[in-house]
């Protein structure tokens, strides 16, 4: 049930109704058409722009529009009154039946709020993809929840979701990584080492180089590069590997597949992905301009081969390879898009590092030109996280050598206050992370505050148990605070799809907030109002009072559980 795409398909009807009557003329397009809640609730329960956006293209006033459309709207069941107000809005106040009609909804079928909107469109989601060299630190752990709660989001939504990770082990950074395990490996031969600078100096690596000793004896021991460096770099990627699966279990998250870029060397894919942008016209030899700012002495204009990504909206053109015949970067990364558009998939979406905003349309172009323009891809930036204990920056881990990890987080906060807290601002905004503000029991602190309006309920739905109340689903609303948290109830599946449509999962975070903020303000209600309490001397009643906060838990465990976060049963 989704009570605001009920009306507006009430407001739909009317409008075709108008048509018909002649009122309105035909072929209208209704896209902009919107049911929402009225910006101050005292003006009712919902309201609609019909009026507004249709006038000009209907060549009528939207007050005359707006007066024969609450007419049509007034006569159904549902709506209780209908008030036009200013030029030609409309405000709807329902009767009070729809909302004890949406409470038995809630708590008499599963899954309330799921949406069909994604018509099981298969989606693929990349994130996390941090380079297999060591532990995940706090910005990955950012992007890692964010992709996470995007991917659960868009399968409530009705999409078909891939969860994906792309190993970056085809670069020069495994081959130092191979050659700090080695350094880790004399070590344990009892050999005194220096880690030169660009090396992995991280502890991390201490178990990686007893793991080879184990392997190998002293069979690597003095051997020159070229006989240990292939095999090192296997075996230690997938050291690296094994510990960001760890990290990412920690997490809660686990991918549905994990793609190597190495797979995409010496196989041809590369090479098929180019070969079919040359078959478009999109690949030339070419010679690029200086980069804005860049010097024309400190420039050395080379011909090489591009790729015209300016033809699919990216700003210059793209060099996929270098002029000594070696690939650039970005040819793996079209090659491995190409791979994700050849798998089928009819939507794609990549979660970066805020270091990546350069990559975004250069990566969106290849997309398009390898789909015909079929398939959209969208690119999330993930901004930075700072960490902070009493207000002052927080560094804790040696372990890493340099850098805060996930682990040390989530050691510190636990997963579900890192993945609730990780989604309290948008993906695209700096996040501070203070660890005693996370852990604060305030209304301040967000993932408390959730957390204990789903631990009250559970407590109600206990003290009910003891005294044998026999629970119904039919509930009592008749004051404003039992009226507003119904209203907030309603809302909750028109935020799944807002939040699904534009990709960003806090819209769950902040949404959980506000129907907290709505249940706390009825439980504090009832500390003044005897009648408001859930519980009452007779048991018929307290059964009907707690129907509604029921129905607020069944949406707060459905909200959680999108965010990846397990619903509190007590507060301790």
């Amino acid at each position: 049930m989704n009570l605001f795409a009920d009306i507006r398909a009430l407001v739909l009807d009317s409008l075709d109704a108008l048509v018909s009557e002649g009122t309105l003329p035909e072929g209208l397009d209704y896209a902009n058409v919107a049911v929402e809640p009225p910006r101050d609730p005292l003006h009712g329960d919902m309201a609609t722009n019909a009026a507004m956006v249709l006038a000009k293209p209907a060549k009528s006033n939207p007050r005359a529009i707006a007066e024969a459309l609450a007419a049509k709207l007034g006569a159904d069941a549902r709506v209780a009154s209908v008030d036009v107000a200013g030029p030609g809005f409309i405000n709807l106040r329902l009767d009070p039946a729809v909302w004890g009609g949406l409470i038995e909804t809630v708590l008499g079928s599963e899954g309330y709020g799921r949406s069909d909107l994604g018509q099981g469109r298969k989606v693929n989601v990349e994130y996390v993809s941090a380079n297999p060299t060591g532990p995940m630190h706090v910005g990955h752990t950012r992007g890692a929840v964010f992709g996470d709660a995007l991917a659960s989001l868009l399968a409530y939504a009705g999409h078909d979701v891939t969860r994906e990770y792309y190993i970056n082990d085809g670069g020069a950074q495994v081959d130092v990584l191979a050659r700090s395990v080695y350094l880790r490996y004399l070590e344990q031969h009892g050999k005194e080492v220096e880690f030169p600078e660009g090396t992995y100096p991280g502890d991390y690596l201490v178990p990686v180089g007893a793991a080879l000793k184990e392997k190998y004896g002293d069979s690597l021991v003095d051997r020159p590069e070229e006989e240990w460096l292939a095999d090192l770099r296997v075996f230690a990627t997938n050291a690296m590997m094994d510990m960001i699966r760890a990290d990412l279990k920690m997490l809660g998250v686990e991918m549905d597949h994990f793609f190597s870029e190495k797979s995409l060397y010496d196989t041809g894919l590369i090479e098929s992905a180019i070969e079919e942008l040359r078959e478009k016209g999109l690949i030339y030899r070419g010679t690029l301009e200086p980069p804005k700012g860049k010097m024309l002495e400190d420039w050395e204009p080379r011909e090489q081969t591009l790729f015209r990504s300016t033809a699919h909206g990216d700003d210059v053109d793209r060099p996929i390879q270098k002029s000594d015949g070696a690939w650039t970067y970005f040819a793996p990364d079209i090659a491995y898009h190409y791979d994700k558009v050849k798998r089928g998939f009819d939507e794609i979406i990549d979660i970066f590092g805020a270091d990546h905003g350069g990559y975004v349309k250069r990566m969106k172009a290849a997309v398009s030109a390898l789909s015909d323009g079929k398939v959209p891809c969208d690119i999330k930036l993930v901004q930075l996280v700072k960490l902070y204990r009493n207000g002052e920056p927080f560094k804790m881990s040696k372990r890493a050598g340099t850098f805060v990890t996930l682990n040390d987080v989530v050691d510190q906060a636990g997963k579900d206050v890192t993945r609730f807290i990780m989604l309290t601002r948008k993906n695209d905004a700096p996040l501070d992370f203070d660890f005693d503000k996370v852990l604060e029991q305030s209304k301040d602190n967000p993932v408390f505050y959730v957390q204990y309006a789903h631990a009250r309920v559970r407590s109600v739905l206990r003290k009910a148990q003891e005294q044998g109340i026999a629970l119904t689903d039919i509930p009592v609303i008749e004051d404003a605070a039992e009226l507003a948290v119904a209203k907030k109830i309603a809302d909750w599946p028109r935020q799944v799809e807002i939040a699904a449509k534009a990709h960003e999962p806090h819209r769950i975070a902040f949404y959980l907030y506000d129907l907290a903020s709505e249940f706390h303000a009825l439980w504090n209600k009832g500390n003044d109002n005897v009648s408001l309490r859930f519980l009452q001397d007779d048991a018929a009643a307290s059964a009907a009072k707690i129907a509604l906060p029921r129905a607020v838990a069944v949406v707060i465990s459905q909200g959680l559980g999108i965010l990846g976060v397990t619903p509190a049963e007590e507060m301790r």
